[in-house]
C-alpha cells in the first residue's frame, strides 16, 4: 500500500536545504521549520481494524491495550502521537504492514487508500468517522523573504480558485469535494 515518497524524507530535504518546495501535511512539528501556504486539499485520516472487533468509533480506540499502526513520520503519526491519551502508536515503513504483521487492533492511514485496501480485504473493515483532518499545503523553509511565501499562497489560492486543482483530483480519479476552501487574504 506504500505510494510515494515518505512526508518524513521530503520534509528531512526541506529542512536540510536539500529541497526549495515541499507539498507536505501541515502538522505543528513542521511549521517549526518549513513556511506552509494555506492547504489545497484536505484529506483524512481513518482507521481500518479487523471485521469482528468490538471497536466502532474513533474514540473507543484511544483505550489501554489498543495499538495502532502508524506510516513512520506522517501527519497522523505525528497527530496520534500528540492526541493519543490510552493507545499506543506503533511505527512502521508502512502502518497497515505494521498492523497486519504485528496483529494490531488498529491500522490508521488515508481515507481513499485505506477504503481500497480495506475492499480488497473482507476480513477488515472501515470506522468511518475520521480521526483527523490533514491539510496538505505547499510548504518553503522559513529562511526565504516573505514575498516568497506571500508569492506562493497567492499562486496556492488562484489554482484552488480556478479549478485547476479540482481538475488535477478530477484527472487522477480524485473527488474534487478534498479542495480545501479558499483561505482569507493575508495582510
Amino acid at each position: 500500500m506504500t505510494t510515494g515518497t515518505p512526508a518524513r524524507k521530503s520534509y528531512e530535504a526541506m529542512a536540510e536545504g536539500r529541497a526549495d518546495l515541499c507539498f507536505l501535511a501541515v502538522e505543528p512539528a513542521r511549521e517549526a521549520e518549513v513556511a506552509f501556504t494555506a492547504p489545497y486539499v484536505v484529506i483524512e485520516g481513518v482507521y481500518a481494524v479487523p471485521r469482528d472487533s468490538d471497536l466502532t468509533t474513533v474514540a473507543e480506540a484511544d483505550r489501554p491495550g489498543v495499538r495502532i499502526g502508524v506510516k513512520r513520520g506522517s501527519a497522523y503519526d505525528l497527530f496520534l502521537s500528540r492526541t493519543l491519551r490510552h493507545a499506543s502508536v506503533v511505527r512502521g515503513e508502512d502502518g497497515v504492514e505494521a498492523f497486519r504483521a504485528e496483529g494490531l487492533e488498529v491500522a490508521a492511514g488515508i481515507r481513499q487508500p485505506m477504503t481500497g485496501f480495506v475492499a480488497a480485504h473482507p476480513e477488515l473493515r472501515l470506522i468511518e468517522d475520521r480521526f483527523m483532518q490533514i491539510p496538505q499545503a505547499v510548504g518553503t523553509t522559513k529562511a526565504r523573504q516573505p514575498e516568497t511565501v506571500r508569492f506562493l499562497h497567492d499562486l496556492v489560492e488562484e489554482l484552488k480558485a480556478n479549478g485547476f486543482v479540482a481538475n488535477a483530483l478530477r484527472r487522477a480519479r480524485q473527488s474534487d469535494t478534498l479542495v480545501a476552501p479558499l483561505a482569507r487574504p493575508r495582510s
